[in-house]
């Protein structure tokens, strides 16, 4: 499995107690699969995300990527980790407003140099169709632009593993077919691809869809 969530619980202390976001979460990704996580907002979607890929200490379980125990190393080893095997995208884009799309996908050089980097963003552009906007900023670009900009950005030191938070949210229906295409493709070439979101369209580029109520992995 290039992802595997065992047992996986994070609480929060709230103004009322502890809220539990995640409550025994066991999942699994193969290479070449799309896994779709649905489930209403604040049921712990994003949580599960965030934990899966190295970004939030789960209180209880394990997560293993490549067969590699995520929380079993430093923060910093954790980071190197990251930024060799996975890849994100998130509903916001969070990309850098004063940079151009071509230095918004050359980002992650940063954290990880990539010999090839040159020919690479070439490619991911042209095939993202942002080649002709290569120098505009996120602010000139429309939103279904941007969101491929961001995915153009995870792909860049092909990961292994792409995670996807709610990436179709603030997308009109033909860009969010556009954008679960380039999903599933990434899928089909050998990666896996975990999505959280609210929306059942994606359920059909999906290999398996699960659902998450209150914390807890339940059937549909």
């Amino acid at each position: 499995m290039v992802l595997d969530v065992k047992d996986l619980s994070k609480r929060f202390r709230g103004p009322e107690g502890v809220v539990h976001a995640l409550a025994g979460v066991s999942l699994s990704v193969a290479a070449g699969e799309l896994v779709v996580v649905e489930g209403p907002s604040g049921c712990g979607k994003s949580t599960l995300l965030l934990a899966a890929g190295g970004l939030l200490v789960p209180d209880d379980g394990q997560v293993l990527v490549d067969s590699q125990d995520l929380y079993d190393r430093s923060p910093d080893e954790r980071a190197r980790f990251r930024a060799a095997k996975i890849g994100f995208v998130f509903q916001q884009f969070h990309l850098i407003p004063y940079l151009s799309v071509l230095d918004n996908v050359l980002a992650p050089c940063l954290a990880m140099p990539q010999p090839d980097a040159t020919d690479r963003v070439e490619e991911l552009m042209a095939r993202f169709k942002l080649t002709d906007r290569r120098h505009h900023v996120p602010a000139e670009l429309s939103t279904g632009e941007r969101q491929r900009t961001a995915l153009a950005r995870a792909l860049l030191n092909r990961p292994k593993l792409l995670l996807a938070d709610e990436p179709l949210g603030n997308l009109d229906p033909e860009n969010a077919g556009v954008v679960l295409g380039y999903l599933a493709e990434f899928a089909r070439s050998g990666g896996a691809v975990l999505l959280v979101t609210h929306q059942a369209q994606a359920g059909q580029y999906a290999r398996k869809v699960v659902h998450l109520m209150d914390g807890r992995l339940v059937h549909p």
